[in-house]
């Protein structure tokens, strides 16, 4: 079994496949399905270098849930799955479960 370790502010994601039903509860045909946009991030690398040769850390963290543009990133698959090679930057925002008061 082979393990993805990303480097520099690369990261590592799990597809999320939005259900074949829409909101209403209507079954949708495959050819209506859009390439996901969400994932959950399984690995992340150190971060960026800047120009003082100083790390930045990464802002996502394993276990994120992460919204990304629909055709970024690097698909890889290894041992038969599939994943996600994104840079930080293509990260469009972090999705986060809110617990009612």
């Amino acid at each position: 079994m082979l393990e993805i370790i990303p480097i520099r502010n690369n990261l590592i994601v799990e597809k999320i496949d939005d259900p074949l039903k829409s909101k209403t509860g209507l079954v949708l045909s495959e050819d209506t399905k859009e390439r996901p946009t969400k994932g959950k991030v399984l690995a992340v690398g150190e971060g960026k270098q800047n120009d003082d040769g100083k790390i930045l850390p990464m802002r996502v963290s394993v276990g994120d849930t992460v919204v990304y543009p629909r055709y970024a990133g690097h698909p890889i698959k290894v041992d038969g799955d599939e994943f996600l090679i994104l840079e930080e930057k293509d990260v469009l925002a972090l999705l986060q479960e809110v617990k009612n008061v």
